[in-house]
């Protein structure tokens, strides 16, 4: 039973998710909690460990919650079940928008996805940030610290550098500050 529910879980993940692993967190999310797969808590940081490994989020998170549940068939089964949808869409449109790629309703619709996308990448991250600045229902001040000063890097060490700054070199800098912050070090 478990195994149906992985799938079909993943699946409605994977068939309704538009822009990718980091707009589809807000739909991970409400499927994992309406499951009971994970507490809130937990979620929250298998979403950073699945940010910070090699592969896309939506399949890190799948493969981590299937494992979980039902072990490495689990792992299996939510990951074919993620990655169907996108397969079969994909292998679809190819065929289809080749044909239609200048045509104006098909460009206006490629739009509307793209600000759809924007605004699902947002709001997740807005509530991430939310959920990470309160614990306990109280202000954890060193969490709001640590991101506005993350933040303040990423986006101070363009101007500064004339170059981005690399999302490795990032995700290490934000584990030695969180070490250090909350006392690890």
């Amino acid at each position: 039973m478990i195994l149906l529910e992985l799938f079909l879980g993943f699946l409605q993940v994977g068939c309704f998710s538009f822009g990718g692993g980091y707009a589809a967190i807000a739909l991970i999310r409400e499927v994992v909690l309406s499951y009971g797969w994970l507490s809130e808590d937990m979620l929250s940081y298998i979403i950073a460990v699945s940010e910070s490994t090699p592969g896309p989020v939506m399949v890190n998170l799948a493969t981590y919650v299937g494992s979980t549940q039902a072990g490495a068939l689990g792992a299996l089964v939510a990951t074919f079940a993620v990655v169907l949808p996108a397969f079969c869409i994909i292998l679809a449109l190819m065929a289809i928008l080749r044909r239609f790629v200048s045509n104006p309703w098909v460009k206006a619709a490629m739009t509307g996805l793209k600000a759809c996308v924007t605004g699902l990448i947002l709001a997740t991250a807005l509530e991430m940030v939310l959920a990470n600045a309160v614990t306990d229902g109280s202000a954890d001040i060193t969490a709001i610290a640590l991101t506005l000063a993350l933040a303040g890097l990423y986006y101070g060490f363009r101007p500064v550098f004339k170059r981005r700054l690399s999302p490795i070199a990032l995700i290490a800098v934000s584990a030695v500050l969180g070490a250090a912050a909350y006392g690890i070090c």
